[in-house]
């Protein structure tokens, strides 16, 4: 079982995970990474030709789990280191690929901000970010994509914005381009918040009704991530599906998390990550 816990030591507030991964039913590999390494969780979707999105993912998560707050409890870190971390994946992935391949990146960082906990969320590209809190279910993060563009200018609708050609065209990412910057939100963290971390794998499958349901209804973080992606599967599985789920509870159990990082090819969501 992919499900880990985590316990913050000036509050009774600690997270447990879990995650799954799949190549869908179209793709040779699987270009997606994750990291889950208290307290960073994120996914990183690659793009680029073959095997090249995978490097770019796979460079961005291993940036994050070089970072020193890995394995720190709450620790102070502000939106401005974290911009920092993210723009050292970035000049890692043009070095090593000379801009020739890139990676979305989406997910949260659980800091301490005020003397109480956060997430701080950031985003570059259409992975996404979500929150379940007191039974509210909002998308965070902000797609940076061409229809995300027609979105805002009216030209379109959302339910047009799911189906249309263009869907899958970012408009910022890691690695290539012209614009790399990332987003950040600084959120009060709850207990009993759920945070949801994945790539355009899932919501290009499945809605966000369908991913409510699931959040709502499965209580466990591991079974939960491995129905979205089942319902991703169910739906087509074209792309590469990848779900983090990160459940934020009082409990003070104690226990060390093992951290998790998987880069490039993840093993599909039935085979063992551990």
């Amino acid at each position: 079982m992919n499900s880990d816990e985590t316990t913050s030591p000036d509050t009774d507030l600690h997270a447990v995970f879990g995650y799954a991964s799949d190549r869908g039913l179209r793709r040779e590999l699987n270009e997606d990474s994750l990291i889950a390494a208290d307290p960073i969780f994120a996914i990183a979707d690659g793009m680029g030709g073959h095997e090249a999105g995978e490097v770019a993912s796979s460079i961005t998560v291993r940036t994050l789990g070089d970072s020193p707050i890995v394995g720190k409890r709450l620790p102070e870190f502000s939106a401005g280191q974290m911009e920092a971390l993210i723009r050292e994946a970035d000049h890692r992935i043009r070095e090593a690929t000379g801009g020739r391949a890139g990676t979305t990146l989406s997910g949260a960082v659980l800091v301490r901000a005020a003397g109480r906990p956060h997430w701080l969320v950031f985003n570059v590209g259409d992975s996404r970010t979500y929150r379940l809190s007191s039974g509210v279910f909002e998308q965070v993060s902000v797609d940076h994509s061409e229809v995300q563009e027609l979105v805002d200018l009216g030209q379109i609708s959302a339910d047009e914005a799911l189906v249309h050609p263009r869907r899958h065209v970012v408009t910022r990412a890691l690695g290539t381009g012209n614009d790399a910057e990332a987003d950040f939100w600084l959120i009060p963290a709850e207990p009993g918040d759920r945070l949801m971390v994945c790539s355009d794998g899932l919501t290009g499958e499945v809605t966000d009704n369908s991913i409510y349901e699931l959040l709502t209804s499965v209580s466990n973080p591991q079974d939960a991530c491995t129905a979205l992606v089942q319902a991703a599967l169910r739906s087509g599985g074209r792309d590469n599906i990848t779900v983090l789920v990160v459940d934020a509870r009082s409990a003070n159990d104690g226990e060390e998390a093992a951290a998790v990082t998987l880069t490039g090819t993840a093993p599909d969501s039935t085979d063992s990550a551990e």
